[in-house]
């Protein structure tokens, strides 16, 4: 257990960055999730835009908060990004 004032602050302020980091992975498995049920049920071009801009929005916000590794991020939006142009391409041509 922690002794000083200080480090007691610190345990609060890791308790209460834990919590908005888990809130913010949860949002971003939902948004991943969302843009891939959209690309299974055949979605409308406009749908799939938003939702990806949403995603890719929602991982960079996390990427800047330190949420997760910025490489992980980038690779998250290039594989969703090439999915949904794919998807589109299927379905346009």
């Amino acid at each position: 257990m922690a002794n000083t004032k200080s480090a007691k602050k610190n345990i609060r302020k890791n308790e209460k960055r834990r919590l908005v980091n888990i809130a913010r992975q949860t949002a971003l498995k939902t948004a991943v999730k969302k843009v891939s049920a959209a690309l299974e049920t055949g979605a409308k071009k406009l749908s799939l835009d938003e939702l990806l801009s949403s995603a890719a929005s929602q991982l960079g916000r996390a990427k800047g908060k330190g949420t997760i590794h910025a490489n992980a991020a980038a690779r998250k939006i290039s594989r969703l990004a090439k999915k949904v142009a794919q998807a589109q391409r299927s379905t346009g041509a």
